[in-house]
């Protein structure tokens, strides 16, 4: 049998523990476009009873990360090139401004914090670590100290994890170094040059999407 998926969570906390972790999962790309999820399944893995986890589920299905089918089945959203086509642009708006704006509030130490992320040793052979990758951009983007723009990249991270998971199975994902654009990043920063930060940035958006949509 194998692993969890997700990580069980601590009791005192319930019911934010748990939406959290769902949320955390899905935006990640631990689950893929067009599968169907259940709630036994994920309190089971969660260590939960069914209650927080139906709650859970109830604000997963209003952000747009699962869908309750006709037949009552919880299912993620299947691959849909119009709705990427919709993310990308958003994630090229939305992301450019928080890069701009964390630009002004990055230091040494904040730049170091992230090289170490993308630092960490990925086991020969294993797929790229959506983790990493989120860690990654999130450490980046709360340098922007953004109350508005912020929550709304991580929702439209939340609907685009699903499509993430599928782009981590593509071969072309892995003939192209997996840290490449966020080594230019960090260069640029280091650099304090803005807009070569801007473009690799936008290289790295455009990458993920290009495997899924090859025409954009």
């Amino acid at each position: 049998m194998s692993e969890p998926k997700i990580a069980r969570i601590d009791q005192s906390k319930l019911r934010e523990s748990v939406y959290e972790e769902l949320r955390d999962a899905f935006t990640r790309g631990v689950f893929a476009p067009g599968e169907s999820v259940s709630l036994r399944t994920l309190a089971d893995q969660l260590g939960t009873s069914m209650t927080p986890v139906r709650e859970a589920v109830r604000r997963l299905v209003a952000e747009g990360a699962l869908v309750d089918t006709p037949s009552r089945t919880l299912e993620v959203p299947p691959f849909d090139a119009d709705r990427m086509r919709e993310l990308k642009s958003a994630r090229l708006a939305l992301e450019a401004i928080l890069l701009d704006e964390a630009i002004d509030h990055m230091d040494d130490a904040a730049i170091d914090a992230l090289a170490a992320i993308i630092s960490r040793p990925r086991p020969e052979g294993e797929l790229p670590d959506l983790t990493q990758n989120y860690e990654f951009h999130f450490t980046l983007y709360r340098q922007s100290r953004s109350r508005v723009i912020l929550p709304l990249v991580e929702a439209l991270w939340l609907q685009y994890g699903a499509f993430l998971n599928l782009v981590v199975q593509e071969k072309a994902a892995s003939e192209i170094p997996e840290h490449i654009h966020h080594e230019e990043i960090i260069a640029a920063l280091r650099a304090k040059d803005r807009a070569a930060a801007q473009k690799a940035l936008a290289l790295d958006i455009e990458r993920s999407f290009k495997l899924l949509l090859p025409e954009t």
